[in-house]
């Protein structure tokens, strides 16, 4: 099992400082935020995209995930802008390396069955690019779509390998979905497992793994049963909450609890 964070846990911090902190701290990959307020995003060129990429290289850490924010579900809106969105992510992917895209359903207060529909459509649309690209769409667990049993209603109709999911512990639980029936629908598609801790369901700042409710020991059981050459990604989200602890600080610890939560489930 391998360890990565997300750069929504250490905002806007330059590339070289990225990988030298997972470097230093012994994860071996790293989740990137890809939005405009970061160093990478679709609308980076070539040239920076290939100076990621080396920096990467040389200290031999991985570019995990590009986590985008389209919203597959969203209703209405410009299908050929959302198609645009989903294709920039796939080639920002592809050219980085990066063995994943994130999306988000986004489905809002639609009826259940249409935003099922348009997010497979939208993902299907999308599967052959990243198949031809060598990369991996995954719907997380969110919004309209937070528990294991939402998104199997999206990944069902969609019906192709190079679409999967991508398992946010925090969201499952907030929707009231036990880990264990988390784990059985998300498995046959699932790409990797986010964790994260928090204080309770009204309060979701961000605390240090082990500190808080969620059920992150039998998640990540659950998770290393299907094997051991999975990811296990800590989305720390500071950008949200300015006022929580820094990642830094907290991330050596983060990675033992987690070492210590394998262990134990062994």
């Amino acid at each position: 099992m391998k360890f990565a964070f997300s750069t929504l846990g250490v905002p806007g911090l330059p590339i070289p400082d990225v990988v030298a902190l997972a470097d230093r701290t012994g994860y071996q990959g790293v989740e990137l935020r890809a939005h405009p307020e970061e160093p990478v995003h679709p609308g980076i060129g070539a040239r920076e995209r290939a100076a990621v990429v080396d920096e990467f290289k040389r200290h031999g850490v991985e570019i995990l995930t590009v986590a985008g924010y389209a919203r597959v579900a969203a209703e209405g809106g410009d299908e050929e802008e959302l198609s645009r969105e989903l294709d920039e992510l796939i080639w920002l992917a592809r050219d980085l390396g990066a063995s994943y895209i994130r999306v988000f359903p986004g489905g809002g207060d639609q009826d259940p069955d249409t935003a099922d529909a348009t997010a497979a459509r939208r993902l299907a649309a999308a599967a052959p690019l990243a198949a031809e690209s060598g990369v991996r769409i995954l719907l997380e667990t969110h919004d309209s779509h937070r528990t294991g049993a939402d998104a199997m209603r999206v990944l069902g109709l969609v019906g192709h390998q190079q679409v999967g999911a991508l398992w946010d512990v925090m969201h499952t639980w907030l929707g009231g979905e036990r880990p264990v029936t988390s784990h059985a629908s998300l498995s046959p598609h699932l790409g990797y497992v986010q964790v994260k801790d928090i204080a309770s369901a009204e309060d979701t700042t961000p605390l240090a793994l082990g500190a808080g409710v969620l059920p992150l020991g039998e998640c990540v059981g659950l998770y290393a049963g299907d094997g051991d050459d999975g990811w296990l990604c800590w989305e720390y989200e500071k950008r949200w909450y300015a006022d929580a602890a820094d990642l830094p600080g907290l991330l050596v610890a983060g990675r033992e609890h987690l070492e210590a939560l394998l262990a134990r489930g062994r």
